[in-house]
């Protein structure tokens, strides 16, 4: 597997370890609908949060958050759309980007990123 995959992957596990540590209540990991996905989809406080996770080693071509531009944030709001069709239990939705930068120890660092919107 290509080194992208694998930072992907870690990166998406330690999504999950920081949503739980902040105590999010995980309803969905990777859901997809169609072509579309969704890495992390959680509950807090009565709101549903749609995540989108980025992870890079390095800073050096960019933040991780650069990596989600207007198409993939069209793709991201309209799978969250998809899903609240679908699981019609929360009132309030929230879209938001978890970057994730590893450092040379794979130690990460979190930016989040809320309710993003186009």
């Amino acid at each position: 597997m290509a080194r992208h995959n694998d930072t992907g992957k870690l990166g998406e596990q330690l999504a999950l370890e920081w949503a739980k540590a902040n105590e999010y209540v995980i309803k969905e990991q990777n859901w997809r609908f169609g072509k579309w996905e969704i890495d992390l989809v959680a509950s807090k406080n009565d709101r549903l949060h749609f995540f989108e996770v980025k992870t890079r080693r390095t800073n050096n071509f960019g933040f991780p958050e650069e990596l989600v531009d207007k198409n993939k944030l069209w793709h991201f709001i309209s799978a969250g759309t998809a899903y609240i069709r679908y699981k019609k239990d929360f009132k309030w939705i929230q879209f938001d980007i978890l970057a994730i930068t590893l450092d040379e120890n794979e130690k990460p660092t979190f930016f989040l990123i809320e309710d993003v919107y186009l």
